[in-house]
C-alpha cells in the first residue's frame, strides 16, 4: 500500500488536503462547544470537594459504560469493589472493567503529557484486555466487522484493514493528528472525530477496538484542553446513544477504502456528545449546594475574562448557575469599588473595566 493510496482512504488524510468545507451543522456544533469550554474554566474556582464526586461517578460509569456496549456486564453489587479496590477479581469480565478503570486513571492523571504515538495506543489496550494473549499487540490475522441480524444470520458490515497494512495505517494516522494540531488548517474537533472514524475503521486490534477509541478520544480532548470528560462520563453518553452512534459509524464508514466516504455523521454525533457532556456537567453543578462566596467569586472571574465591554447576558452565559439579581449585585460591589463602570442604562446596558 502506497502512501498516495492512504490519502485517498483516511479521512484525515482527506481533510489535511483541504477536501471538504464545514456544514452548517457541523459550525453550530463546534460554536457551542467552544462556548461552554470558556464557561468550564470559570468553574474551576469551586472547590475541590464539590467536583470529587462528579469526578468519582465518570469514573465508575466510563469503565462501566465502556464495556456493557460491547457486551461485557458484572454484578452491580460488584462495581464498586472492582473500580475502587483491590480485592481479587472473580472472572475475564471484572478483570477487563477493572483495566479500563487503570487505562482511565493513566489518562486523567497524565492529561497532555501523554503522546498518543503506537506504544500509547497498544499500551492502552494492553490495560483494558488484562491477561488474554495478545493483549497490546496488533491483529496477527484479517479481522472484519461482523453485523449481526434478529433472524439469526450475520453478514460482514466492513472489511478492516489487512493485517499486514495495519502498523502502516496506524502509524500514517498519528502522523496525521499531529500534523493536524500543529498546523491550523484543520479544526482540532473535525480532526479528533476524524481520527477516531478512521482508527474504527483500520481496527488495529483483534478485539477491543471500540474501548480504545474511546479512550483515545478522552486523552486527544486533553491535548485539546478540553477537560469535560473528567467529570462527565463521556462513555456513558455514548451507550446512551448507542443505536445513533452504530448508525453514524456505519453511514461515515461507507466507501471508506476508495475514499469515498461521508466523514460528517459520525463528527456530528461525537460533537453531540461532547455538547451533550457540557449541558450535563452545568446542569449538574447547577444542583449541588455551592459554598459562601462562590457565585460571587465566579461572576468576578467573569468579568475579568472579557477582554472588552460586557453585559449582564454576557455573564449569564458565561455564568449560568448564578441568578441576574447576584449579578447585579456583584456588579454594583465592583462598581462602588472603582473597578468597573456602566456605559449605559437599562437591562442591555454595557459594562467595562476602569483598569484599577
Amino acid at each position: 500500500m502506497k502512501r498516495s493510496d492512504i490519502i485517498g482512504i483516511m479521512t484525515l488524510k482527506q481533510f489535511i488536503a483541504g477536501l471538504d468545507t464545514i456544514p452548517a451543522t457541523t459550525s453550530w456544533y463546534l460554536s457551542d462547544i467552544s462556548e461552554a469550554k470558556g464557561r468550564q474554566a470559570l468553574y474551576k474556582r469551586q472547590s475541590p470537594q464539590r467536583l470529587k464526586s462528579l469526578k468519582e461517578h465518570a469514573l465508575v460509569e466510563s469503565a462501566v459504560s465502556s464495556n456493557r456496549i460491547e457486551g461485557i456486564e458484572v454484578d452491580k453489587k460488584r462495581i464498586g469493589t472492582i473500580i475502587f479496590g483491590k480485592s481479587l477479581l472473580h472472572d475475564r469480565s471484572e478483570e477487563e472493567i477493572r483495566g479500563y478503570r487503570e487505562a482511565l486513571n493513566l489518562i486523567h492523571d497524565m492529561g497532555s503529557k501523554l503522546s498518543l504515538t503506537e506504544n500509547t495506543c497498544k499500551k492502552l489496550h494492553r490495560l483494558t484486555r488484562g491477561e488474554i494473549w495478545d493483549a497490546g499487540k496488533y491483529k496477527e490475522k484479517n479481522s472484519d466487522i461482523i453485523e449481526k441480524h434478529r433472524d439469526g444470520t450475520s453478514s460482514i458490515r466492513f472489511r478492516t484493514v489487512p493485517a499486514d497494512k495495519t502498523s502502516f495505517c496506524m502509524k500514517e494516522l498519528i502522523d496525521s493528528w499531529q500534523e493536524c494540531i500543529n498546523k491550523t488548517n484543520v479544526h482540532p474537533l473535525i480532526a479528533l472525530s476524524a481520527f477516531n472514524l478512521d482508527f474504527l475503521c483500520i481496527h488495529p486490534f483483534r478485539d477491543g477496538n471500540g474501548r480504545v477509541s474511546r479512550l483515545l478520544m478522552l486523552l486527544q480532548c486533553y491535548h485539546l484542553k478540553i477537560e469535560i470528560g473528567r467529570y462527565i462520563s463521556l462513555e456513558r453518553l455514548i451507550e446512551q446513544n448507542k443505536e445513533r452512534y452504530y448508525e453514524t459509524l456505519k453511514l461515515s464508514s461507507e466507501g471508506w477504502h476508495e475514499g469515498k466516504q461521508d466523514p460528517w455523521h459520525y463528527i456530528n454525533f461525537i460533537c453531540f456528545i461532547l455538547k451533550s457532556a457540557y449541558k450535563e456537567f452545568e446542569e449538574r453543578l447547577g444542583k449541588l449546594p455551592q459554598p459562601r462566596g462562590e457565585k460571587t467569586a465566579m461572576v468576578q472571574d467573569a468579568v475579568k475574562s472579557f477582554p472588552g465591554d460586557f453585559s449582564v447576558a454576557d455573564i449569564l452565559r458565561r455564568c449560568p448557575s448564578v441568578g441576574i439579581d447576584m449579578i447585579r449585585r456583584v456588579l454594583k460591589d465592583l462598581q462602588a469599588q472603582g473597578i468597573i463602570e456602566c456605559l449605559g442604562r437599562g437591562r442591555n446596558a454595557k459594562w467595562n473595566k476602569t483598569g484599577n
